[in-house]
């Protein structure tokens, strides 16, 4: 947590008097922090600070634990708003002339990105005469649209900018819902089948163990090393 991201409450909060909000959202005015301090422990919640940088400090009277939550999640969709207007660059090399390998490394890196939330771009670059041969570069973009389509859309088709080609690409998140839910569901199934067959293993009982349990008695069931009674040594003495 930054400084920035720091949110005092409570003992926290040293100065006084305080601008106070109750728990209904209603103006409570301006009162000592000792006594904005007594109607947070009467009312069960906690003394916020929600703006530092006035005077006197605003505070609040509310669930620190749900605010936080709720901080949280507004951050978390502040970052994916953030994370579908950036767009991630994959370059195909400085020539048409890219190595198999290395194209399918792009297409690795670009999924990683689509399925972040990123929109990807890809460039291909011509060197030379390869100008006069663009069709090399549409065939391989239409080619990684392909390979991609499980996951992302053309949102710009592949077209000549300058010395290069460019193709647009944006996550599908309908189909990339559907992969997260079937991973999530396989990884419950999974973890399932090992509590199971740990279960399993448990219940058995080593053959070795068994195997000395039933060497160690005597044809009468009972075991070699059993003490004889009173009666028992009686009968058997001559």
């Amino acid at each position: 947590m930054t400084p920035q991201d720091r949110v005092r409450k409570n003992q926290e909060i040293r100065i006084s008097p305080l601008r106070v909000i109750n728990q209904h959202g209603e103006q409570v005015g301006v009162i000592e922090r000792d006594e904005a301090l007594r109607m947070a422990e009467e009312a069960g919640l906690d003394l916020v600070e929600v703006q530092a940088d006035i005077r006197p400090p605003l505070v609040k009277i509310m669930d620190f634990g749900k605010f936080r939550y709720e901080q949280s999640k507004r951050k978390s969709a502040q970052a994916k708003k953030s994370k579908a207007n950036e767009t991630k660059e994959v370059r195909l090399g400085r020539s048409v002339k890219i190595d198999q390998h290395d194209v399918a490394m792009r297409v690795q890196q670009a999924r990683k990105f689509l399925l972040e939330g990123y929109k990807v771009m890809f460039v291909q670059r011509f060197r030379g005469r390869e100008m006069a041969h663009p069709d090399l570069a549409l065939d391989r973009l239409n080619d990684l649209a392909k390979q991609l389509e499980d996951v992302a859309l053309v949102q710009s088709p592949p077209k000549m900018n300058g010395r290069q080609m460019n193709m647009l690409m944006g996550p599908d998140k309908r189909k990339i819902e559907a992969i997260k839910r079937k991973e999530a569901k396989e990884k419950g199934v999974s973890e399932g089948d090992e509590k199971a067959a740990s279960g399993s293993d448990d219940a058995k009982v080593p053959e070795s163990k068994s195997r000395d349990s039933t060497e160690g008695r005597g044809s009468s069931g009972r075991s070699e090393e059993a003490p004889v009674t009173g009666n028992e040594a009686e009968a058997t003495a001559p």
